[in-house]
C-alpha cells in the first residue's frame, strides 16, 4: 500500500513536494491513508464511481478526469498496464512539478521504474510492503506523452479504452448471453454494469424494447458505450449499479456482473447486483444473467427471486433467467 512508502519518503527518503499549489493523486485505492498530504490541497482523480463518492465523503475534492495545472502529482498504479501508461502520461501533461509513481510489485511497479529510468531521472526508489514509490523532479509531458490512450475501436468495430473491461474484444460471456436473450424481450430495461455497451446494443435491436438504461461505475467504459450505443431508447447513468435506483420499475435486467475489484475473486460483488436487481425489476419483471461457472450466485438468486433458472451455458459459464423478485419488507 502508499501509506507507508508515501510517509517514507516524505519522513528522510528525499521527497520534498511543493508547499504551495494543489496536489493530483491519480487512483488512490479507497482505503489509502494520505497523512503528509493537506486535504485542501489534495485533488483525487477517480473515475471510479464507488471509489470517487468514498473520497468525497472524505472530505477530499473528486473529479473523474485531471483538470491541472497542478504543483505535484502521485499516480497509484492500476493493475492494467495501458490504463496506468495513460495515467502517468495525463499526471505528466498537467503538472510542473514532481511526478510521485507508486505501486505493488504485483502492479508492475518494478517493469515502470526500468522503463521510466530509460527516459528521465528517477529519484529513489522506496521500497517496501511488496511494492515501490519513486518520482521525477523535472517536467515531463514531453517524455511520456506517447503513452497516453484514449477510446479506440477493436476489429468489430466497438469503441473501448485502457483499463476498460474487456477492451481488446467482446467478452465470451457476455457473447453467450446475447444469444440467450429473448427474442420478445420488451418494456424498459436496464444493463447493470454496462461496461462499454455491448450488452445494451443487443439488447436494443428488439423492437418491443422502449428504454435502455446503461448503468456504469466506470466513467471512460460509459463514454466508450456512449459512442457504441446512439440509439435514442439508451440513457446513460454515471452510477454504482448496486445502489442506482431507477425512476420506476423496470421490465428486466441484463447483466454480466463483475467479480473482482482486486486480483482474488469476490463473489460478494454479483451477489450485491443480483440483490439490486431485484430491488428494482416490477412484480412480473425478469433477470437475465451470465456468470464464470465457479462463482456461488444460486444461493442468493433463490434468496431473491422465486423462480431461477439455469438456461444454459457451456464449461466456463452459466446463463441464469430469474423472475418473480421477492421483496425485503422494511422494518418499521
Amino acid at each position: 500500500m502508499i501509506d507507508a512508502r508515501l510517509q517514507l519518503a516524505l519522513n528522510g527518503g528525499g521527497l520534498d513536494l511543493p508547499a504551495e499549489g494543489r496536489i493530483a493523486v491519480f487512483r488512490a485505492p479507497i482505503d489509502a491513508d494520505l497523512r503528509g498530504l493537506d486535504i485542501e490541497r489534495c485533488d483525487i482523480i477517480h473515475d471510479f464511481k464507488p471509489f470517487h463518492d468514498s473520497w468525497e465523503a472524505r472530505g477530499y475534492t473528486v473529479s473523474h478526469a485531471p483538470t491541472g495545472p497542478y504543483a505535484a502529482a502521485i499516480v497509484c498504479l492500476p493493475r492494467a498496464k495501458a490504463e496506468a501508461r495513460t495515467l502517468i502520461a495525463q499526471a505528466c501533461a498537467v503538472t510542473d512539478g514532481i511526478i510521485v509513481i507508486d505501486g505493488q510489485k504485483t502492479d508492475g511497479a518494478d517493469s515502470f521504474l526500468k522503463q521510466m529510468r530509460a527516459r528521465v531521472t528517477v529519484n529513489g526508489p522506496i521500497s517496501k510492503a511488496h511494492g515501490k514509490l519513486f518520482w521525477i523532479s523535472e517536467p515531463a509531458a514531453d517524455f511520456f506523452a506517447d503513452w497516453a490512450e484514449g477510446p479506440s475501436q477493436t476489429a468489430g468495430g466497438f469503441w473501448t479504452g485502457p483499463g476498460v473491461f474487456s477492451a481488446d474484444d467482446v467478452d465470451l460471456a457476455s457473447a453467450l448471453l446475447v444469444d440467450a436473450l429473448p427474442e420478445k424481450l420488451s418494456g424498459t430495461v436496464v444493463d447493470l454494469g454496462a461496461g462499454w455497451g455491448f450488452l445494451s446494443a443487443h439488447t436494443l435491436t428488439r423492437p418491443a424494447v422502449t428504454h435502455v438504461h446503461l448503468v456504469e461505475a466506470g466513467h471512460l467504459a460509459l463514454e466508450c458505450a456512449r459512442r457504441n450505443v446512439t440509439d435514442d431508447r439508451a440513457e446513460f447513468h454515471w452510477a454504482d449499479a448496486t445502489d442506482w435506483q431507477p425512476p420506476n420499475r423496470v421490465d428486466a435486467v441484463v447483466m454480466n456482473p463483475p467479480f473482482h475489484q482486486g486480483r482474488a475473486a469476490e463473489p460478494q460483488i454479483g451477489q450485491a447486483f443480483v440483490s439490486a436487481a431485484a430491488r428494482i425489476l416490477s412484480p412480473s419483471g425478469g433477470l437475465w444473467m451470465v456468470a464464470n461457472r465457479h462463482l456461488p450466485y444460486e444461493a442468493e438468486l433463490k434468496t431473491r427471486f422465486v423462480q431461477v433458472t439455469e438456461i444454459g451455458g457451456d464449461a466456463r459459464f452459466k446463463l441464469f433467467h430469474a423472475a418473480r423478485p421477492i421483496r425485503v419488507r422494511r422494518r418499521g
